[in-house]
């Protein structure tokens, strides 16, 4: 039998990822600053949206008093309100999705550029530049030596290449690049451009007036200090212990990759945006911390007067504005409540770790709380990425409480990565000098704890920890003696 071509029509159901849906998945990932420098940034563009000065903070997604063609459309709504359950049957959302006709301002403004705090922070190439500019006693053949130097330096801040290629590509000598990567290892931060992590930690120090010939000679033996052989080293620099003892902590407090950002924003964001505290009857309780959310509103008197006074041709303006302001409220108000409901489901699963401390966490995943909250694992994984939970125990990132489970020898009880970390870290700093456990003895100690562990497991979780192996420790509690 031949099939033969022809037109059918078919019916079926898939979710539109709209510039405005696609703008409230977005949400989710952001951080409290994010959120504010995007708000900052709404509030310039859009006349319609206001910033609520009172105490309590208004997140009105309503669209009270818009025309039909201007309100938030029913069939959009209820893609925002119910788009995180269907996320499950669609497979999760594609961040890298555009939507082709969609107005040309929401195109530009989220197609894919994140307008966060550290995009406003100047660039370590920038800030180079910056000092160079400002280094009136160089040449021009001096500038462009140093641009050149900016241009080859690694993630970590040293150069990529040998000054010799570097004067080999802008045809000067390898001493008027030595002249000027000298001068320029003194900007900051300092340390920069160095060939070595020698010559890195000697600019440090001879930045402090710290480079004496005894700390030159404690440089010159960096393998021993990773080695921890204190007590050769100090008979090699042939300082007295008071002074050695100075001299490993100058060391330990200089910065070894220079090139690596420590940017304000990250700083910044490392708010409580949850907090969790105990009722009387011992329940505990989760509520979302008012001061990280924008406390916004439509303004709808300047709203129905701009109606009433524009024209024909401002009228499309006027309502996608409108339109906009009312999608973005609705955006962060369906954050806060996704941001609540997966708070709360961590904390259901972690109340142990609420009462009595690291040791007593639960193996938890991410797919878990997805099944529990119907959520994604997608959108789990998105509202708990930069997301701070004030607890008894202290401020952690939501995805701190997910861990893995490990083997138990009582079928009855589990127990996490996290907690068999904290009890390695524990066991190890009530060490002596007497007595320092192999990774081995360590096995046996949580076996007796009813913890199934591998030994290379083990040594995973003390490399971790930023730990040494038992020989390195011996050597460091026998030169602390």
């Amino acid at each position: 039998m031949v099939t033969l071509p022809g037109l059918h029509l078919r019916q079926t159901h898939n979710l539109a990822m709209t510039p405005q849906l696609r703008l409230a998945i977005r949400l989710l990932q952001m951080t409290s600053a994010e959120i504010e420098a995007l708000v900052e940034e709404e509030l310039e563009r859009n006349p319609f949206l206001v910033r609520e000065e009172t105490e309590e903070p208004v997140i009105s997604a309503e669209p009270v008093g818009l025309p039909a063609d201007e309100a938030v459309s029913a069939q959009e709504e209820a893609s925002l309100d119910t788009s995180f359950a269907q996320e499950a049957a669609a497979g999760g959302f594609d961040d890298t999705y555009s939507e082709d006709g969609s107005p040309e301002d929401w195109r530009q403004r989220y197609s894919g550029e994140d307008h966060d705090v550290a995009a406003q922070v100047p660039s370590l190439p920038e800030r180079l530049d910056e000092q160079l500019r400002l280094t009136s006693h160089f040449t021009r053949q001096q500038h462009l030596i140093g641009r050149s130097l900016i241009e080859h330096l690694d993630p970590a801040g040293r150069l990529d290449c040998p000054p010799g290629t570097i004067a080999e590509e802008i045809g000067v000598s390898v001493t008027a690049v030595e002249n000027v990567r000298q001068s320029m290892m003194l900007f900051e931060p300092v340390g920069l451009f160095a060939c070595s992590l020698r010559e890195c930690l000697a600019a440090q120090l001879r930045a402090r007036n710290r480079l004496d010939p005894a700390t030159a000679l404690l440089l010159d033996n960096l393998d021993m200090v990773a080695r921890k052989e204190y007590r050769a080293l100090r008979q090699l620099c042939d300082v007295d212990e008071t002074d050695f003892v100075e001299m490993i902590s100058e060391l330990h407090h200089l910065d070894p990759k220079p090139g690596f950002e420590a940017l304000a924003a990250n700083t910044s964001s490392r708010i409580a945006d949850v907090f969790v505290q105990q009722d009387p009857d011992g329940q505990w309780s989760v509520r979302i911390n008012e001061n990280t959310l924008p406390r916004l509103y439509l303004d709808q008197g300047l709203l129905a007067r701009a109606r009433e006074s524009s024209s024909a041709s401002d009228r499309p303006f006027i309502r996608n504005q409108a339109h906009h302001a009312s999608w973005l409220l609705r955006s962060i108000e369906q954050r806060t409540k996704t941001l609540l409901r997966v708070s709360l489901e961590i904390i259901k699963h972690q109340n142990d770790f609420l009462s009595s401390g690291p040791s007593f966490m639960l193996p938890l995943t991410m797919k878990t709380v997805a099944t529990e909250t119907g959520l994604h694992e997608s959108t789990i994984s998105r509202i708990t990425t930069g997301k701070y939970i004030a607890t008894p125990q202290g401020l952690f990132e939501l995805k701190y409480f997910f861990t893995r489970k490990i083997g138990s020898i009582h079928l009855s009880k589990e127990h996490s990565s996290e907690a068999v970390k904290y009890k390695i870290q524990k066991m190890l700093l009530q060490e002596t000098g007497a007595h320092i456990l192999s990774d081995e003895e360590i096995v046996q100690n949580l076996r007796k704890e009813g913890i199934d562990i591998a030994r290379r497991t083990v040594a995973k979780y003390r490399d971790a920890l930023h730990i040494g192996n038992s020989v390195q420790r011996k050597r460091e509690k026998a030169a602390s003696a």
